[in-house]
């Protein structure tokens, strides 16, 4: 632990970021899964779970949890999987 006040300060504000930061990963990844599942059993709500996953993964990305290019890369296979289908 250390001494100084602002770095157990910085020990406090960092795990409830981290804690924040788990959460909305957690949900992120949870809104893909459903997504892909609606996906392949090409339920009638598919447009609607892939919707929310983008707007999870946008979320994520403003938040600096994802990197833009990764949430880009995401989005991009996710609506492609999407595509594929109702081709």
């Amino acid at each position: 632990m250390p001494n100084i006040k602002s770095a157990k300060k910085r020990v406090i504000v960092n795990e409830n970021n981290a804690k924040r930061n788990k959460a909305t990963r957690s949900e992120l990844r949870t809104a893909i899964k459903k997504a892909d599942a609606a996906i392949a059993n090409n339920a009638s709500d598919k447009d609607a779970a892939v919707k929310l996953a983008v707007q999870k993964i946008d979320s994520a990305s403003t938040k600096g949890i994802l990197h833009k290019n990764n949430a880009a890369r995401k989005k991009s296979a996710l609506v492609k999987r999407l595509n594929s289908v109702e081709a």
